[in-house]
């Protein structure tokens, strides 16, 4: 309709970007009709404030003025009822609660709010049910202790994790703080006495394990279907995997709030493979930048052979998604902050006591990564060089101080206050000092104040996750229009680094440069850099971080759930074992590589360059083989030799490479290669992969005689991609630019054949051949496939799949107990019909072998026999409920059913051996 402003928007969104841009309005709609004394809770008695925080008992207990109903709100509510649903429950999960219980009796607690930054973020997500799991700081050891707190927290919203001394400490004191922090911050494992401690390794990761365990133990204890499950921090990197094996359709999400290291760090990690996996149990990983999103997937690539791809890591077909929400600050409680009274009058104070002087500002944890001898440091070094600024500057720096009783932290605090000495000492006067510094936290007016009347902020973080003082600096400099100079370690460098001066903290004549830079800059500059940066801090809040990652989990799920249904269902192995031992005449087809042969592990990446038949599938194949029903064909893209090597003792078929090469353990190699093949481009593509064979370590190609393929899967993950998208634009460019050649690609491989080959097409040529050797009488009534194939060679699993009958019955879902029910075709029904397909010929009540209608076709065998079977044989009387075609690795396949590993498919060979009769 003309004029209908709406029209533009679908009611239902077409994409991820569609509804995420949908929701994001619905949020701002909402926040426009908060009634306006929310504004003004800063003013409110009751408000506890802890360091730079703020935050009141009634947005800890999740009460919020627009969810009172009354009468008058109630109308607006209903009328709203559409564009709100019913709100979602969400667990956060974090080591700590957002309160802190103090015990004063048998059965009585206090509880003192001791919020963060974590705690802000989420205080304004009201479109969920939030409920907060974590410890509260306390031993109690006792029932009557635990039941009274439990009660106390429950009017909070939080619910208690107990534990104990012992466990706190190996646990939060010992693995977190003093291996994964400093780890994950750059600052290595504990060097002092070595051997020591890493004999502490196991007993505190064991220790993390068990906490880990006990967080799962309380959200799944109040876990209900649908809520969604956020773990935050490293603290709970072995949550995850937890919580999903107590319940596989939990909706978990983790989020890191620390800075990522680089795959080099990691990997010195004693456990690190052991949590990286535990995190990918998760369905969402979230990190501040994009930085530390990739340096998890390049880990992952690295540490643990699996894939990454832009939406993330996957490991046999499961996704994980890992995508980067910076998080931010809720800028309108500052921006309203600064009309209070309490707070202009701090702001005179501040501006009388330093008139004349510009003011520098430092607002730090006292912590080894937030740089503060090194700010010290530059300050002194621009003191010296610009002496006509040292009565004129002044620098305020608060230092929170943190775990005191550390040795590593009490010297840093001594350090400091030698420089600060030093400095007061060589540039003070009689009425003034350059430095102020403080070693403890300010109130939230006191903080809002000082940031208003600061010139220059000075972050010079020497790693930090994002570092929220720079968001909160710029939110509060509405008139100042001050500078920020920011590390370029500091995750916020990403998002505030255009308006504001990145430095290397560690170049101390750097810094002091861009400090006299910063105290001289226009107002020009400094009040568009100031925009850049208002304007990202306005509209990135804490709320929006928080709303749009739990949006992005809740999508996730949906994603994964479209994505499990193209992965196939796990193999009933007692119908297929059952259908088997039913059937007259069994055809069974193998592959080799990832099926067959022998797994080897990092040690023994030289031997498995040669493929090696699985030690424990000689005896069932042996079995399988001397069946005089079972017919058993290898279908391997691997060279003559290979097959020959592992197979020559068997009575089987074996086709290599792709079929161009068939024959029967008890007779010669025959080919199948049309009479015209050309094979002029071999020793050309030869030359290209030896070149890059020579340019990537650890890689190999292989010359076939029908084909040539380059193997790079033992090569560095990112660099072998690399090589090979090069190597693919010299290919194309080069030896085969009109060459009638298939390129096709592995997991970690490129293969060169000639265009038509494939396992599919073979099939049509081996059933032919079998059928013509056997001389069958009786018709093939069950056929079972089984493979690791490339996608190209995928349509092995549909060969038989368009002759099925549509009317084939599904399996019982009796029998179909541990996995999904009967899995069709994909492709269309088709009528009941002997014709219209590869298969269809073998069908006819006298059929013939392909070989003998070829003369209309390209691929000309060099060799022609007749074929006679008795009249009424028919070569296929095969339905549905007797074909199993089975994908070998969890992936999306076209196969019906899939098997984990090559262990899977020797116990169902086993299986079917024990059914299999002896030669007569």
């Amino acid at each position: 309709m003309p004029g209908n402003n709406y029209n533009c928007v679908p009611l239902t969104p077409r994409s991820r970007l569609e509804r995420l841009l949908r929701e994001r309005e619905l949020r701002k709609s909402f926040k426009l009709i908060q009634p306006t004394e929310e504004a003004r809770d800063g003013s409110k008695e009751g408000e506890q404030f802890y360091g730079d925080s703020c935050i009141s008992e009634n947005e800890i207990l999740g009460i919020h003025k627009e969810e009172e109903v009354t009468e008058t709100s109630f109308t607006d509510r209903s009328q709203r009822q559409d564009e709100r649903p019913s709100k979602q429950r969400l667990l956060v999960v974090a080591n700590r609660l957002p309160v802190s219980a103090v015990r004063e009796g048998v059965e009585s607690y206090r509880l003192e709010i001791s919020v963060g930054g974590l705690v802000s973020a989420l205080l304004g997500v009201k479109e969920f049910d939030t409920r907060w799991i974590g410890w509260a700081g306390v031993n109690v050891p006792d029932d009557v202790g635990q039941r009274a707190l439990t009660k106390a927290l429950a009017e909070m919203r939080c619910i208690p994790v107990f534990l104990d001394e012992e466990i706190v400490n190996q646990y939060y004191n010992g693995y977190c703080n003093n291996i994964l922090w400093p780890l994950f911050h750059y600052l290595g494992l504990p060097q002092e006495d070595r051997l020591a401690t890493t004999r502490t390794f196991q007993s505190q990761f064991d220790a993390y394990k068990k906490a880990n365990q006990m967080f799962a133990d309380v959200v799944n204890k109040h876990y209900e279907k649908g809520d969604v499950v956020w773990c935050h921090d490293y603290h709970l990197m072995y949550l995850p995997k937890c919580l999903k094996e107590y319940n596989e359709q939990m909706k978990v999400g983790w989020f890191l709030h620390t800075p990522f290291p680089s795959s080099e760090i990691h990997r010195t990690l004693p456990s690190r493979s052991e949590l990286l996996r535990s995190v990918l149990a998760a369905d969402l990983v979230g990190f501040h930048t994009y930085d530390y999103a990739r340096h998890f997937v390049s880990a992952c690539t690295r540490i643990l052979g699996l894939e990454g791809t832009p939406e993330g890591v996957e490991d046999h077909g499961k996704l994980t998604r890992v995508a980067a929400f910076p998080i931010g600050i809720d800028s309108d409680r500052f921006i309203q902050a600064l009309e209070l009274p309490e707070v202009q009058e701090h702001m005179k104070e501040l501006k009388e006591r330093f008139a004349g002087r510009k003011v520098m500002l430092g607002v730090d944890r006292l912590d080894m990564i937030k740089g503060i001898p090194q700010k010290l440091l530059a300050f002194e070094k621009f003191l010296e060089e610009n002496s006509l600024w040292r009565d004129k500057v002044v620098l305020l720096q608060i230092a929170v101080p943190t775990r005191k009783d550390v040795p590593e932290y009490q010297k840093l605090t001594s350090q400091v206050h030698e420089i600060v000495g030093r400095i007061n000492g060589r540039f003070g006067t009689l009425t003034a000092v350059p430095i102020h510094h403080l070693d403890r936290s300010l109130d939230f007016h006191e903080l809002c104040a000082l940031y208003a009347v600061t010139d220059v902020a000075l972050v010079t973080s020497l790693r930090d996750g994002m570092n929220l003082v720079s968001y909160e600096f710029v939110a509060c400099q509405a008139s100042k229009k001050g500078v920020l100079i920011l590390s370029e370690f500091a995750g916020a460098a990403q998002s505030l680094g255009a308006g504001a001066i990145l430095v290397n903290p560690w170049n101390i004549t750097e810094v002091a440069a861009s400090i006299g830079y910063a105290l001289e800059m226009s107002a020009d500059e400094r009040e568009k850099r100031h925009q850049f940066n208002f304007k990202h801090v306005e509209t990135h809040t804490s709320q929006e971080w928080a709303a749009t990652f739990v949006s992005e989990l809740n999508d996730t799920i949906v994603e994964a759930q479209l994505r499990t249904r193209q992965v196939p269902p796990l193999l009933p192995n007692k119908v297929a074992v059952d259908c088997y031992s039913k059937s007259n005449n069994r055809l069974i087809i193998l592959g080799f590589n990832a099926t067959l042969n022998e797994p080897v592990g990092r040690a023994g990446q030289i031997r498995e360059l040669e493929l090696k038949l699985h030690p424990n599938m000689k005896e069932p194949l042996k079995k399988l083989t001397d069946d005089p029903k079972t017919t058993i064909v290898v279908l391997s893209g691997s060279s003559r030799a290979v097959l020959d090597k592992n197979f020559s003792e068997f009575n089987m078929w074996l086709a290599a490479e792709n079929g161009m090469f068939l024959r029967r353990t008890s007779s010669e190699w025959m080919t199948t290669m049309p009479e015209n093949l050309n094979m002029d481009w071999v020793d050309s593509v030869k030359h290209v992969f030896e070149y890059f064979t020579e340019r990537t370590p650890r890689s190999h190609f292989e010359l076939r005689e029908t084909s040539v393929v380059w193997n790079y899967k033992y090569a560095d993950v990112e660099f072998g991609r690399i090589q090979a998208r090069d190597l693919l634009q010299h290919l194309w460019t080069g030896p085969i630019s009109n060459a009638y050649l298939d390129v096709v690609q592995g997991g970690r491989s490129v293969e060169v054949r000639t265009v038509g080959v494939s396992k599919g097409a073979a099939i049509d040529r081996i059933l032919g051949e079998i059928v013509h050797s056997k001389g069958m009488k009786t018709p093939i009534d069950y056929v079972l496939c089984i493979g690791h194939f490339l996608a190209k060679d995928e349509d092995v699993y549909t060969f038989f799949e368009p002759e099925l009958p549509s009317e084939s019955p599904p399996l019982p879902r009796a029998m179909l107990s541990k996995s999904n029910s009967y899995r069709p075709s994909s492709l269309p029904k088709l009528p009941a019909t002997k014709t219209g397909s590869k298969a269809a010929k073998y069908r006819k009540q006298r059929s013939l072998s392909n070989i003998e209608k070829r003369e209309i076709d390209q691929w000309r065998p060099k060799y022609r026999d007749k074929i006679a079977l008795h009249e009424g044989s028919s070569v296929l009387d095969l339905n549905g409920d007797n074909y199993f075609s089975c994908v070998v690795g969890r992936k999306r396949s076209s196969a019906r059913y899939l098997l984990k590993t090559s262990d899977d498919v020797v116990n169902l060979l086993s299986d079917l051996a024990e059914h299999s009769s002896s030669p007569t």
